[in-house]
């Protein structure tokens, strides 16, 4: 065995053990905790900075104020499955390419919506499906409380969230305002599918993905090191600190990348819990100012490089 082929050998054991550990140890409710928190913020509010997505508490006035054409779609995903979507547009007169965004473990939320119209300012097509609309029992735009949201989201396989989003880029790809490109950008749950994705290679037109707080760990029949090796487009991973889960695997995320020759970054905000780009400063029940600091410090810093990302890989000038 080759001196290279050792020190990769090596890599994916450490990938593997650091994923499956960080899995084991942290339950579903401890790892979201925080993002829980922020799913219903105070209606005190943080800041409302206007040139990245809406915080959780500010999202709802900001769409409502919103120029852009927004609206629900119905989208095929099989003979007998539909997935119900939200689609932004950008004011623009070239064709745009398309943003599929992949919502949290709290299903296609306000915040979700809030994110994509934000893209579409940026000048993209961005299109939100809810991946839990088979699980919910058909399509539907009611938004589900978020502990509803969180069990049924255990029935959505990796093959349902790779069906759905691809769906979902071919329909917004279709429109004729649009070029015939796209890229996927997830939060939490739906960080780990833009990986998912990624590994899945896509379907034509598929540039790359930017996962916020989601691992590339996904229970499928293929060892990690196995599906990393797939991956053939840029993906950047953007965290917080405080997410100990995915702080303690980034390293070696970081390390199996390279050692794969990978189109890869990843960012770990010093401060910054998961979920960040949600809570931004909104107050805590229990304040903790630094932390709500960090948080829209990492959002402010994110979003500029998520969407210097999409330009870049999008080929848009």
């Amino acid at each position: 065995m080759t001196s290279a082929r050792r020190i990769l050998s090596f890599t994916i054991l450490v990938v593997a053990t650091a994923l499956t550990g960080c899995s084991r140890r942290a339950s579903e409710a401890d790892v979201h905790a925080d993002h829980a928190v922020t799913a219903s913020a105070s209606a005190s509010g943080g800041s409302d900075v206007a040139s990245i997505p809406a915080g959780a508490s500010t999202v709802a006035d900001r769409l409502a104020k919103s120029p852009r054409h927004g609206e629900f779609v119905m989208i095929r995903t099989g003979p007998s499955d539909s997935v119900r979507a939200w689609v932004v547009y950008p004011q623009r007169s070239t064709k745009a390419p398309v943003v599929v965004v992949v919502h949290e473990i709290f299903g296609l939320s306000t915040w979700v919506r809030g994110v994509a119209d934000q893209l579409a300012a940026d000048g993209f097509i961005a299109i939100a499906p809810d991946l839990n609309s088979r699980v919910r029992g058909g399509p539907t735009t009611e938004e589900l409380p978020g502990d509803s949201a969180r069990k049924l989201i255990q029935g959505v396989s990796t093959a349902e969230r790779n069906k759905g989003i691809a769906a979902a880029a071919r329909y917004a790809m279709s429109q004729a305002s649009a070029a015939p490109k796209y890229a996927v950008i997830g939060y939490c749950w739906g960080g780990s599918s833009v990986w998912a994705h990624a590994v899945n290679g896509g379907i034509n037109g598929f540039s790359g993905g930017v996962a916020y707080y989601g691992t590339p760990y996904m229970n499928g029949p293929q060892p990690i090191a196995d599906s990393l090796a797939k991956i053939a487009k840029p993906v950047m991973l953007l965290s917080g600190s405080k997410d100990q889960r995915i702080a303690a695997a980034m390293p070696a995320i970081d390390s199996m990348m390279k050692a794969l020759k990978k189109d890869y970054s990843g960012t770990d905000y010093e401060g910054a819990v998961h979920g960040f780009l949600r809570a931004q400063d909104d107050p805590k029940p229990t304040r903790d100012e630094a932390e709500e600091k960090a948080n829209l410090a990492a959002a402010k810093d994110a979003w500029p490089k998520t969407i210097a990302f999409l330009k870049k890989n999008l080929g848009v000038k």
